[in-house]
């Protein structure tokens, strides 16, 4: 099977209860959409079908009884943080950034950033295009409309901080100003682990632990929109 036709059989199989959606780009969208409305449960790694049409695919998925499990790493988080709480007494939305591999460079630094030193990620081993949407925080601006449809919350309720060693992969603020979150180490096994046994939190030997006392520090800071923009322009 092959194309776009191809790619929606598969994700309709009858044979499959689950469908993780890791196409990128838009190209995910279609077949995704053809396995929400196939009744299959989604586990979603790729975004932008949420970003492009994220009123659509809610819609959809409540239609037809399905819901939509975020394994990205932040959305993971997110999702965590929220169960077991009542979605009314959420604040805001507490979205973590790494700063990506060029964090902490001066404007001047800046001028001759190339692109190999700018897919050079501290934490994580991504690709091409998401290691350079990370290094200008582009990717932490699709993330946002992901997280305003996914979770059914304003983007005014949504701060982004950045987070430089990615331990606190995001957090819930609530009203009475209690913190939840989810950390972990920078690897994408644990969110997909987590969505694929929900309810249940199944133990694995392959979902690499955390030991808190090898940390040194955890620290938090504003984004810099301004020397991001910067970053854009240059790569």
């Amino acid at each position: 099977l092959a194309g776009n036709e191809g790619v929606a059989e598969v994700a309709q199989s009858q044979e499959a209860e689950w469908v993780i959606s890791a196409i990128v780009g838009g190209a995910g969208l279609l077949p995704t959409l053809a396995a929400i409305r196939a009744g299959k449960q989604i586990a979603l790694a790729n975004k932008e079908p949420m970003v492009m049409a994220g009123a659509l695919m809610q819609a959809e998925a409540k239609k037809h009884h399905v819901r939509i499990f975020p394994i990205d790493s932040e959305h993971s988080a997110i999702f965590q943080s929220l169960e077991g709480h009542r979605r009314e007494d959420v604040k805001r939305i507490i979205l973590t950034a790494s700063g990506g591999p060029l964090w902490g460079f001066s404007r001047e630094q800046l001028q001759d950033v190339s692109p190999e030193r700018a897919l050079q990620h501290p934490n994580w081993k991504m690709g091409s295009k998401i290691t350079i949407d990370s290094a200008t925080l582009m990717n932490k601006g699709l993330e946002v409309v992901e997280a305003r449809w996914l979770f059914d919350i304003t983007a005014e309720r949504i701060r982004v901080v950045v987070h430089p060693q990615s331990i606190l992969h995001s957090a819930v603020e609530f009203v009475d100003g209690s913190i939840v979150g989810q950390m972990g180490l920078p690897d994408m096994r644990l969110p997909i682990h987590y969505a694929l046994f929900h309810p249940q939190r199944v133990y694995s030997e392959r979902v690499p632990r955390l030991d808190l006392t090898t940390l040194s520090q955890l620290t938090f800071e504003e984004p810099d929109t301004a020397r991001r923009g910067r970053v854009a322009s240059v790569l």
